[in-house]
C-alpha cells in the first residue's frame, strides 16, 4: 500500500535516545563482555569514544573531483578533529570517486582492504568472498546504532539487507523517514515569459507534459534569438562521467516514475529485477512494457532537440556551465547543490534570471524514487578482525559506532566544530545551526561570497563519505526555507511506494546471479542509452533487445530469484 508523504513524516524533528540497553550505557567497560578485562577506551550512547592510548585504523575514502581532499583536511580539518576528539588516527586510502567501487572490490579480493570501508551502496557482491564481516554480529557493541534502531523501529528496514544466513554485512545510513534528494531546477523567468506557470504545472505534471512544455519554451527562446532550432535547451549533469556510463541520476528519476530500475538504480539489481506486489513474484523491469514507455518518453526529449545527447557522456562541469551561461533552462539538482546552482547563474547573468526547484514529473506512478529509509553505509573488512583480535576489533566497532551513528560525530563531520565554523542562532524563535560569518559550504547548500571560505573545500566537512542518515531533525538541519518548501510540495504531490522484499541467496546462488548479472546489466545500459539517443529504434529493435537480454540469462535470473524468495518464506 502506498503511503502519503505527510509533512510531519518529512520534517518532524527528533532527538536520538541518550542511551540504549546492554553494554552501551556504560562509560567505560570491557570490550569483550564475557572477559571482564580492563580496557583503555571510553564509549557509550551519545558519549565521545576516546582511546586512552593512540590507535590507528585504516579507512577508505571516495575522493570526489569537485571537492578533492587536500592536506588541510588532515592537518587542520575533519581528520584532525576526529583524532583530537577520539585519539584515533585514520590511515586513509583514497580512491577516485569515479571508480571507487571497482577499487574497493579489487582491494577486498586481493586481501588489501582497509579496516573500515564507507560509502558502500550494495554489499551483495562482496559477501560470497568472505572478505567482509557480518556486522550484525557486532551491533550489540554499538550503543548509538542500537538506540536509533529501537527509537525509529528500523528492524524491518534492516531485514531487507539481511543475507540468506540471516545476517547483514553493511552498517547502513538510517533515516527516520525517507527523503528524496535529487530533482530538477528550471529557469522560472524564461518559463514564465513563454507563458507557463511552473508552480501550477508541477502539481500534477508528467514527463510527457514536461516534453510538451519544453517544446513551447524552446519556440519562445528561438523567437527571442536566445537559441536556434538546432540548439538543445537541456543538458544534464550526473549522467555522463559521474553517471558511470548508465545515465546516472536522470534515468534513475525517470525510470522510477515508470516503475523501472535504470541509471544509478540498476546497480545491484541483477538486471532491473523488481517485485510485483499483486502477483507476489519478481520480474525484470528492464524488458517490461513500463520500460518501453520510459525509453520512448526519454527518447522524445532527444529526438525533438530538447535534451542534449552529450548529457550521457559529458562532465558535470560542462553541464553546469551550460546552465549558468543561460544556454540551457533546465538541469538536475539536489538539496546540497541547489544554492550553488542559483549563485552560479547569478554570477554570470546577474540577478535578473530566476531559478525554481521543482517537484520532478511523474510517469505511470507518482512515487518518489527514494523508497527506503536506508542508504549507503559502511562495511568492515575481515582484515580488521584478523589483525586487531576480538577485543581490539570490538574497540574499533565502538569507534565506528561513534563516528557514523552518534549525534556528536554527525554534527562534527557535517558542520565542523561548534564555535569554529558554526554556532547556534535564534531564527524566528527557533534555535538553528548557522555557519559563522566568513564561511560557506557547497556540501550544505549554503552559498556565500567569493571571499568566504568553503568549509568542505578547505577542511573536508559536509563531504559524502562519513555522514548519512540520522533523524529528520538532524538530516534537515541545513535546509534553507527554499528546501523546506520543496519537501512540503513533495508531501502534496508525491507518494512513497512500498519497498520491495528481498530474495536472500546463498553464497553459491549469489555467485551465480552475479555471473549472470554483470554482462546483462552492461547490455541493458548500452541498449537503454542507444534507445534514448536514437541510435536504436525502439519499435524496430525492441525484439532484438529483449532477445539479447534473454540470451544473457535474464529468465534464469528471474527464475532463480523467485525460487530463492519462495524457499525463504
Amino acid at each position: 500500500m502506498k503511503r502519503s508523504l505527510g509533512i510531519p513524516m518529512l520534517l518532524a524533528g527528533a532527538v536520538l535516545l541518550a542511551g540504549c540497553g546492554g553494554s552501551g550505557n556504560n562509560n567505560k567497560k570491557s570490550a569483550n563482555e564475557n572477559a571482564g578485562a580492563a580496557v583503555d577506551y571510553q564509549f557509550g550512547a551519545e558519549k565521545t569514544f576516546h582511546s586512552d592510548s593512540p590507535v590507528t585504523y585504516s579507512i577508505s575514502f571516495s575522493d570526489a573531483s569537485w571537492y578533492p581532499m587536500v592536506d588541510t583536511w588532515k592537518t587542520e580539518g575533519l581528520f584532525k578533529k576526529i583524532e583530537d576528539a577520539t585519539n584515533v588516527h585514520l590511515d586513509i586510502t583514497s580512491y577516485d570517486s569515479g571508480d571507487y567501487g571497482q577499487k574497493v572490490n579489487l582491494a577486498i579480493n586481493s586481501g588489501a582492504a582497509t579496516y573500515i570501508i564507507p560509502k558502500i551502496y550494495s554489499e551483495d557482491q562482496y559477501v560470497a568472498g568472505g572478505g567482509i564481516v557480518a556486522v550484525s554480529d557486532y551491533t550489540q557493541y554499538m550503543p548509538n546504532f542500537t538506540a536509533f534502531v529501537e527509537k525509529y523501529k528500523m528492524q524491518p528496514d534492516l531485514d531487507t539487507i539481511r543475507q540468506s544466513d540471516g545476517k547483514f554485512y553493511r552498517l547502513p545510513g538510517m533515516h527516520q523517514a525517507a527523503l528524496q534528494d535529487y530533482t530538477i531546477m528550471v529557469r522560472d523567468d524564461i518559463f514564465t515569459a513563454a507563458g507557463f506557470d511552473i508552480r501550477e504545472l508541477e502539481k500534477d505534471w508528467t514527463w510527457e507534459k514536461l516534453h510538451d512544455v519544453l517544446v513551447e519554451v524552446k519556440k519562445y527562446m528561438v523567437s527571442q534569438g536566445m537559441c536556434t532550432e538546432n540548439d538543445y535547451i537541456w543538458s544534464d549533469l550526473w549522467c555522463g562521467e559521474s553517471g558511470k556510463g548508465m545515465g546516472g541520476n536522470l534515468l534513475k528519476l525517470m525510470g522510477s516514475s515508470y516503475k523501472v530500475l535504470s541509471g544509478w538504480a540498476i546497480e545491484g539489481s541483477n538486471g532491473g529485477i523488481k517485485f510485483d506486489q499483486a502477483k507476489g513474484e519478481f520480474y525484470s523491469s528492464s524488458v517490461s512494457d513500463d520500460f518501453k514507455k520510459f525509453i520512448t518518453v526519454a527518447n522524445s526529449f532527444v529526438k525533438d532537440k530538447l535534451l542534449d545527447p552529450e548529457t550521457f557522456t559529458q562532465s558535470d562541469e560542462v553541464a553546469h556551465n551550460k546552465f549558468y551561461n543561460g544556454n540551457t533552462v533546465i538541469m538536475s539538482t539536489n538539496r546540497s547543490q541547489l544554492s550553488n546552482d542559483i549563485v552560479g547563474v547569478q554570477k554570470i547573468l546577474g540577478d535578473g534570471p530566476k531559478c525554481y526547484v521543482t517537484a520532478y514529473p511523474s510517469g505511470t506512478t507518482k512515487d518518489l524514487a527514494e523508497t527506503s529509509r536506508l542508504e549507503c553505509g559502511v562495511m568492515i573488512s575481515e582484515n580488521a578482525r584478523k589483525e586487531l583480535g576480538e577485543d581490539g576489533f570490538i574497540k574499533m566497532m565502538r569507534f565506528v559506532d561513534w563516528l557514523f551513528y552518534s549525534k556528536e560525530a554527525y554534527s562534527l563531520v557535517k558542520w565542523g566544530p561548534e564555535g569554529e565554523t558554526w554556532h547556534w542562532a535564534d531564527v524566528d524563535g527557533k534555535k538553528v545551526k548557522q555557519l559563522l560569518p566568513g564561511f560557506k559550504c557547497g556540501g550544505l547548500g549554503i552559498a556565500g561570497g567569493e571571499e568566504d571560505t568553503d568549509i568542505r573545500l578547505k577542511w573536508g566537512y559536509a563531504g559524502g563519505n562519513y555522514y548519512y542518515g540520522h533523524s529528520t531533525e538532524e538530516s534537515t538541519d541545513n535546509f534553507t526555507p527554499q528546501v523546506q518548501d520543496l519537501y512540503a510540495r513533495y508531501a502534496k504531490y508525491k507518494t512513497i511506494a512500498t519497498v520491495d522484499p528481498k530474495a536472500k541467496p546463498t553464497e553459491d546462488q549469489r555467485e551465480q546471479l552475479n555471473l549472470w548479472a554483470v554482462p546483462l546489466i552492461d547490455n541493458i545500459n548500452t541498449w537503454t542509452l542507444n534507445f534514448i539517443t536514437g541510435k536504436k529504434d525502439i519499435n524496430a529493435d525492441w525484439d532484438a533487445y529483449v532477445k539479447s537480454c534473454k540470451d544473457l540469462n535474464l529468465d534464469s535470473i528471474v527464475n532463480l530469484t523467485n525460487k530463492i524468495y519462495k524457499e525463504q518464506k
